[in-house]
């Protein structure tokens, strides 16, 4: 299938999921040998229509190959938030991504912890000499350094597997922008494993309170003026498939 044939099908395929959105299988699309699960949702779900208050995002990625073994590996992620949703860093310490580039987990959280503002889990497939065989790791999201100006995250983990050890400090750009979503994050995956490696699973929860210029700070916060908050995801893999499309999730206004 050409190219723009097949971004317009996983497009259309993944639009037609999100009536399942609401339900515990999340939004499911298939498009040659990738098959791709997606699914999120926030709290508290109850939000004032014109006023910003604080919540806890998760997000949900699994990522398959149709045939069974490893799927083409991941190479790009962007993901765009509603506009009804917010981001405060004033006063958040940052973590340089080169200062935990090296460190395990629990280490990297004990060097950033004031900069924490998420944690969750990733899994990875290998194919190497002995096989193929799964890695996983704790994935940890902290506020990163000012990019141009502008916001960033750096995402941790360390995979383990078959005497491969691997860490990942990976800068995430946050870009503020018009329309109907405030902000688009870039994640440009490296290699995992010299190329052996793919993602299959990745979880997240994301919300941080904290305290600054003698404000109490939260850093995501929602309104619901619409009754509906959006996620937009752009996925683009190594053999050339993108699945394009989003995920739409109710609120209550009150």
């Amino acid at each position: 299938m050409p190219h723009r044939r097949l971004r317009r099908a996983a497009l259309l395929s993944l639009l037609a999921a999100t009536a399942l959105a609401g339900t515990a299988t999340g939004a499911l699309v298939e498009v040659d040998d990738i098959v791709l699960r997606a699914d999120g949702g926030f709290k508290p779900q109850s939000l004032p229509r014109r006023e910003f208050v604080p919540i806890d995002f998760n997000g949900r990625l699994d990522i398959a190959a149709r045939d069974g073994g490893r799927p083409s590996p991941l190479r790009q992620a962007l993901v765009d938030f509603d506009r009804d949703g917010r981001l405060s860093v004033a006063g958040l310490p940052a973590c340089k991504p080169e200062s935990i580039a090296a460190a395990g987990s629990r280490e990297a959280r004990a060097t950033c912890r004031a900069a924490m503002v998420g944690t969750g889990t990733i899994e990875a497939s290998l194919v190497l000499p002995g096989g193929t065989v799964r890695a996983s790791s704790p994935l940890t999201i902290f506020n990163g350094p000012r990019l141009g100006g502008l916001p960033s995250a750096v995402i941790h983990a360390r995979l383990d597997a078959a005497g491969m050890s691997e860490t990942y400090a990976i800068s995430v750009p946050i870009e503020k922008r018009r329309g109907e979503f405030r902000y688009r994050a870039r994640l440009d995956i490296p290699p995992i494993a010299g190329g052996a490696g793919a993602i299959t699973h990745v979880d997240v929860e994301i919300g941080r309170r904290y305290r600054a210029g003698g404000q109490q700070r939260s850093y995501a916060s929602a309104r619901c003026s619409d009754s509906i908050l959006k996620t937009h995801g752009r996925f683009s893999f190594e053999d050339g498939t993108v699945v394009d499309g989003l995920v739409e999730k109710f609120c209550h206004s009150k």
